[in-house]
């Protein structure tokens, strides 16, 4: 599982909105790694951030 699928699934199988720090501790990867997914994501229109430096699945 790549780094994009990991990041969309740790935030998926959460219910509350989720800082870029703790989606790297839950999903165990570096969080300069969960950055970039992120912003992939945003741009994919797969993620938002529904509060500064927060974010939830679509």
């Amino acid at each position: 599982m790549n780094t994009l699928e990991l990041v969309y699934k740790t935030l998926k199988s959460n219910d509350n909105m989720l800082r870029p720090g703790d989606i790297a501790e839950k999903a165990g990867i570096d969080k300069k790694e969960v950055d970039k997914a992120i912003k992939q994501l945003v741009k994919e229109e797969k993620v938002f951030s529904p509060k500064r430096c927060f974010y939830a699945c679509k």
